[in-house]
């Protein structure tokens, strides 16, 4: 992955947050990055030279004004009974309201106009919702009409929503799936099963991050967390640890499923005009389709093997989640299939990677800044651990219930850095009446969890960092109090929750039990860079890099010493 030049500028950013006039033509030309994805590069940048690969150009813009006129139909005669919202531009609508960073503009957007709002984002029609109450509407009433998917451009490479739970459209085959992640992944069983394995992977972590650190000095905290968490999934799924900072052939795996989340955060013009998605302007389906194919050929190895393991007998006893796959026969009734094919579950696989990694490591990353950013609370949660676990011990799951402050903590840090602040959009499935509102068929609905969380109708103080905020309510994640759904709620909600709850909680409370954690020489709490980089999930623009000191002598393990 690479960083755009110096003389490029993100034309996603700089078009809305510096004015930028689609009338002027100055700029020559708009063309896609030539690199691969990378962490500060956007998917829009601006060149003067020309090699050929124009995404967008006047002529372009002529093709799509013509195109536009003859086929967009006038409004309907409910037009007037649409949520309200800011007057868009000719063709473009609002695309250039949403900003580099989204959440925020859709946010500063809702309260001008209120918690539901009306945009027109190019050809697509899209319904906003920043509120508990808009979404306890949605979620508890609407939760069918709106169990649609409006899938993106660059997710459909490789036919990969055909395969996806996440983003598969609401049907037979999407409820099997479904079906069976709730009965035979996720349970409480399951899970329990594989607390030793999370345990190992953690300890792993911990070990890694120490060992660099004598060797360095200071570490970047989220790239050990995301080595962790992919083992974590590795064992669950494939019954195996995948990544270690030596390895090669599982950093190649790591690094390709890290690009496709990449591309797949990257905002697409061919997502706000559909009749461009022949031209892929931008080249980012044909780069999804080079690296998500890498990853799929990545986990079919898994599968392959896995098959001829069963046929000689070779597997273990040990039932994963592959092995359930593999084992599953539909009812065939309702439109359900007899089986899953090889191609749909290495497309499981490689959501189940993408999904827990990414999450796990922007929330545990999000959590040590703010911990570091308040000494008080950091000194709170270690005395807590010292009571509860033991000076010298290391944490277990069974004692997660107990820790009621690092359970604040991880709610606290959720609130303020959901790691999707837009929820994976919904569609409405049919024409319908919401909030005596007339919504149309097929409009995309985004809900704005970001800004819930931080909606001072719902919250005190609501951009302070305060745990103790939790100890006044029974609040908690899961879908069930609209005023605070990182995950989700209804049919649509993370699937994958029982497991993150517990890898989120054993993971952070040992990285604060294990060692003294402090900032770069010459870094305050008060200078932390706390700017935002948005791609699937919210991470750190700045990733956190922090210097340890041992704090846990552990008396029964090898890992940290």
């Amino acid at each position: 992955m690479t960083v755009c030049d110096v003389d490029e500028v993100e034309v996603w950013e700089c078009s809305v947050g510096t004015g930028w006039n689609p009338r002027d033509r100055d700029l020559n030309r708009l063309e896609p990055s030539a690199s691969s994805p990378g962490s500060s590069s956007s998917a829009f940048q601006v060149s003067s030279k020309h090699d050929g690969h124009p995404w967008y150009s006047w002529g372009t813009l002529d093709i799509m004004l013509l195109l536009l006129a003859t086929n967009m139909k006038k409004a309907s005669v409910g037009a007037n009974q649409l949520p309200p919202g800011p007057p868009g531009w000719p063709v473009f609508g609002n695309i250039f309201d949403l900003g580099a960073m989204p959440h925020i503009s859709l946010s500063s957007l809702s309260k001008k106009y209120g918690p539901v709002v009306w945009l027109r984002l190019g050809t697509v029609n899209t319904m906003l919702l920043s509120s508990a109450e808009a979404a306890t509407e949605m979620f508890k009433n609407h939760d069918l009409t709106f169990s649609g998917r409006n899938i993106s451009e660059a997710m459909r490479a490789c036919s990969y929503n055909q395969g996806s739970m996440a983003l598969g459209q609401h049907g037979p085959y999407w409820r099997m799936l479904r079906r069976i992640c709730t009965t035979e992944l996720f349970t409480n069983n399951r899970i329990n099963e594989t607390e030793q394995l999370r345990t190992k992977c953690i300890d792993n972590m911990l070990r890694w991050m120490w060992d660099e650190s004598k060797k360095t000095g200071s570490i970047e905290l989220a790239w050990f967390v995301s080595l962790m968490s992919f083992n974590v999934v590795g064992n669950v799924m494939l019954s195996e640890d995948l990544v270690d900072p030596q390895s090669k052939e599982g950093d190649e795996f790591f690094k390709s499923i890290s690009r496709t989340i990449e591309w797949g955060g990257k905002p697409n013009v061919a997502d706000f005009f559909p009749f461009l998605q022949w031209l892929d302007p931008q080249r980012i389906k044909k780069n999804m389709t080079r690296d998500m194919g890498h990853s799929l050929d990545f986990a079919s190895r898994f599968v392959k093997q896995r098959i001829l393991d069963r046929q000689s007998k070779k597997n273990s006893t040990k039932v994963d989640f592959l092995d359930v796959m593999l084992d599953f026969q539909g009812n065939q009734k309702d439109g359900e299939p007899a089986d899953i094919s090889e191609k749909n579950i290495n497309i499981m696989i490689l959501e189940l990677f993408t999904a827990s990694t990414d999450t796990t490591t922007s929330t545990i990353e999000w959590a040590m800044t703010e911990l570091l950013r308040n000494p008080g609370v950091m000194k709170k949660v270690q005395e807590e651990l010292h009571q509860v676990v033991g000076q010298n011990k290391c944490i277990e799951e069974s004692k997660i219930g107990d820790l009621h402050y690092l359970q604040a903590i991880l709610k606290e840090t959720l609130r303020l850095h959901p790691p999707v602040p837009l929820l994976v959009p919904h569609r409405a499935m049919e024409d319908t009446k919401f909030m005596s509102y007339s919504i149309p068929k097929d409009t995309q609905i985004l809900v704005n969890v970001w800004a819930i969380g931080r909606d001072p109708v719902s919250w005190d103080d609501p951009l302070s960092f305060k745990p103790e905020r939790f100890f006044r309510s029974n609040t908690d994640y899961k879908g069930h109090h609209f005023q605070f759904i990182p995950f989700g709620a209804g049919r649509r909600m993370c699937v994958g929750l029982p497991l993150a709850h517990r890898m989120l909680h054993l993971a952070l409370g040992s990285l604060i039990h294990s060692f003294e954690w402090a900032l770069e020489d010459g870094i305050t709490p008060e200078m932390m860079d706390m700017r935002e980089r948005l791609g699937i999930t919210l991470r750190k623009a700045d990733p956190l890099k922090v210097v340890l000191k041992l704090r846990l002598v552990q008396e029964n393990h090898d890992t940290v010493n």
